[in-house]
């Protein structure tokens, strides 16, 4: 049987039954473990919460920990879990090819890979129609790196602050977060410009974002037309003015900012800077390993949100529920620039990966992921949004979707972080209730709310009456 767990904090919020019991937990106990992370687990593979959550088993939405606590999951594995943790049909085709075939790499023909290429890219408008597969998200973009290098020759690449694109030693150089970034040289020919966030930017303001919910700022701005995106359009003329020769390889950006928190840029910002781009021969590259897989939920993929198509396409995370492997997805002429050397990846593609990928777009088709996305999503921002009408401490929320950031704020005035040892006490008081979510933002000020695409509308209810409960705990105990 499940069992029952009295948290420290009480909450009026019932969490949604689920009739999934978990198997008893058998492996070594929780001491055990926490000897084995500290001795022979790297650590610069930290942990969330002062006393980290041993999990066991998932279903669908929830995670199990090693006593039987269930957790509705609101980060989804780093927002790699799309369709639900131990989806039915993506586990029993998983296992079916296991028995079938592991591995031969891309040197042979093998169904799989042929049948996976053909349905991934019929999502793509045209001329984004060639893939190649690789194992995750930072080979990806390191991948899409050097594609815009060999097809322009020119070798800079802009990129936005804020930004993650992955940690490798090439990819860091993307990557535009202090945290990440280590005392060696790294990213040679990479240009950071200026974020346009239209909430802790210079410029920004109520009709700005493609969001349910808007700034609290006020801004001059008439139907139609956008100061803020203006402002933050001169600046990046400025970059490619200043910072970089006449022409380069390369502009990369994510639709919505993920590790950053959510951050969303002005409407038409993306569509003005890929024109700019493309005007001094740069390739354009939506990084969508986050926003993908019909997420946002209005489009399959963020980089339609802005009505822009892309040059080059990067997806990782939600490709696979949590298998790893990814894809760059581009036109025919780009890929071939690659063709004229070997250029190889023994894992990228193989059986395991390419029938993990095709059934987990079955799910999000059957299971009608996207609309749900679109309709819980909306849903969720908008009680969220109360919160943040009624709490001052909660200075913005936005998001599309299931792609959701709630930033947390001093006073709604002056948009100063909260401090993190408060930020810290909300967070371990909704996990003591049962809700996990991830962290994000330049000084890890934002929540991160990104679950399993098969949430509903039940859960929300309970997750943002946790919230409710750990926001007003804050209160008292500030007062």
């Amino acid at each position: 049987r499940q069992q029952k767990w009295k948290s420290s904090v009480s909450t009026q919020a019932k969490m949604p039954p689920c009739d999934f019991v978990p198997e008893k937990y058998e492996s070594y106990p929780y001491e055990r473990m926490q000897k084995i992370r500290e001795q022979n687990i790297a650590p610069s593979l930290r942990m969330y919460y002062k006393k980290p959550l041993l999990l066991h088993q998932g279903h669908m939405q929830w995670l199990f920990d090693h006593e039987g606590r269930r957790y509705l999951d609101l980060f989804a594995g780093i927002v790699t879990v799309s369709v639900g943790h131990c989806h039915p049909k993506v586990t029993m085709a998983t296992q079916k090819q296991l028995a079938r075939l592991w591995h031969t790499t891309t040197i042979y023909m093998y169904p799989a890979i042929h049948e996976y290429a053909e349905k991934l890219t019929s999502l793509f408008p045209d001329p984004l129609k060639v893939v190649y597969l690789t194992n995750s998200g930072s080979e990806a973009n390191d991948l899409a790196m050097f594609l815009a290098r060999l097809h322009t020759r020119n070798f800079d690449i802009i990129c936005l602050r804020g930004g993650y694109h992955g940690s490798s030693p090439y990819t860091l150089g993307l990557t535009s977060l202090t945290s990440y970034k280590h005392g060696v040289a790294n990213g040679f020919g990479c240009t950071t410009t200026m974020l346009p966030d239209v909430f802790r930017g210079p410029w920004g303001g109520s009709h700005c974002r493609d969001s349910p919910v808007q700034t609290v700022r006020k801004c001059s701005c008439t139907e139609g037309a956008c100061l803020a995106k203006d402002q933050y359009i001169e600046q990046f003329k400025d970059t490619l003015n200043t910072s970089v020769p006449k022409t380069v390889a390369g502009f990369i950006a994510e639709p919505i900012q993920g590790v950053n928190g959510a951050v969303q840029y002005p409407r038409n910002f993306l569509k003005e800077a890929y024109q700019l781009i493309r005007e001094r021969g740069g390739l354009c590259i939506s990084d969508e390993v986050q926003t993908g897989f019909g997420r946002t939920g209005s489009h399959f993929w963020g980089f339609q949100t802005h009505g822009v198509v892309p040059d080059i396409v990067t997806l990782a995370k939600g490709i696979g529920n949590g298998f790893p492997m990814a894809a760059v997805v581009t036109t025919k002429e780009i890929a071939s620039s690659l063709a004229q050397n070997l250029h190889f990846n023994t894992f990228g593609g193989n059986p395991l990966a390419c029938v993990v990928g095709a059934s987990v777009l079955d799910a999000i088709e059957e299971d009608g992921l996207q609309k749900n996305s679109e309709d819980v999503g909306t849903y969720m921002l908008l009680e969220l949004a109360k919160l943040r009408d009624k709490f001052e401490i909660v200075g913005d929320v936005r998001g599309k979707g299931l792609m959701i950031g709630v930033e947390m704020v001093t006073d709604k005035d002056s948009r100063r972080p909260l401090p993190a040892e408060e930020i810290n006490q909300i967070w371990e008081d909704c996990k003591d209730m049962g809700v996990l979510m991830g962290r994000g933002g330049l000084y890890t000020q934002t929540f991160r709310i990104k679950p399993p695409m098969c949430i509903t509308k039940r859960d929300v209810d309970f997750a943002v009456e946790v919230f409710r409960t750990a926001l007003q705990r804050h209160v008292e105990r500030a007062a």
